[in-house]
């Protein structure tokens, strides 16, 4: 595999949340492996909504508002940030880390809908992901949020869904059409679909140098981190 130069500033800010995001990911917590009963799970909604205008160090733009403050539970917000970390720590290194986070929570603040992601290159702003544009920077993105959150979706159109809660592989239809539109416009298995999505996904971690199943919680860690990387480029799996 091919890996391109750390960017030693940024990941100096970063890595710390982005290697804890990893570590909860793949590992789990006590309190994640254990049984949980659906009206206690730790989703944020205990306690009161708590009002924020950033997501880690990146500005909120509400759409069609602009900068703005809005409401989120507090677990939704701090599984936000790591993400942001997560996503920034395997970006390009010639990215700065994110300046700005176009999207909104929902009125109850335990879910929250992403449009944009910017960054800087050089002395300009430039989008590191945009809803509307299909490209392979959406895909990586898109298997980010999956490696954070248990439910991810695709609004038409409009951006993507995110749910509170703790990451896992349920095998929902909506991680297994991400899976396989991964296999085939990330990795290049033409003839990936939703019945056999799981064979090229394996190939894929094969490829990237991991034993694990994708239906696996390391493997579904391990598959979307790698979906990530190799769509922002910063590795090629050669």
């Amino acid at each position: 595999m091919k890996a391109l130069p750390p960017s030693l500033s940024r990941r100096r800010l970063l890595v710390g949340a982005a290697a804890a995001s990893a570590l909860t990911a793949v590992a789990g917590t006590a309190a994640e492996a254990a049984p949980s009963n659906p009206s206690t799970a730790s989703t944020g909604l205990a306690g009161a909504p708590v009002a924020r205008d950033r997501i880690a160090a990146a500005r909120l733009l509400v759409t069609g508002v602009g900068p703005a403050t809005a409401n989120f539970q507090a677990d939704l917000h701090d599984r936000l940030s790591a993400w942001l970390a997560f996503w920034s720590a395997n970006s390009p290194p010639s990215w700065s880390a994110p300046v700005e986070v176009v999207g909104e929570p929902t009125v109850a603040g335990d879910a929250f809908t992403l449009h944009t992601l910017r960054v800087r290159r050089g002395e300009h702003l430039a989008d590191g992901f945009t809803a509307g544009r299909r490209d392979a920077a959406h895909l990586a993105t898109e298997a980010s949020l999956h490696h954070h959150f248990p439910t991810v979706r695709r609004l038409s159109g409009s951006g993507l869904r995110v749910t509170d809660g703790a990451a896992a592989f349920t095998g929902s239809p909506e991680q297994v059409a991400f899976a396989a539109a991964a296999c085939r416009e990330l990795w290049g298995f033409a003839a990936a679909g939703t019945t056999d999505w799981r064979d090229h996904a394996n190939r894929a971690l094969t490829r990237a140098g991991h034993r694990a199943d994708v239906a696996s919680r390391a493997g579904w860690a391990a598959f979307t981190r790698a979906s990530l990387r190799l769509g922002l480029g910063t590795e090629s799996y050669q």
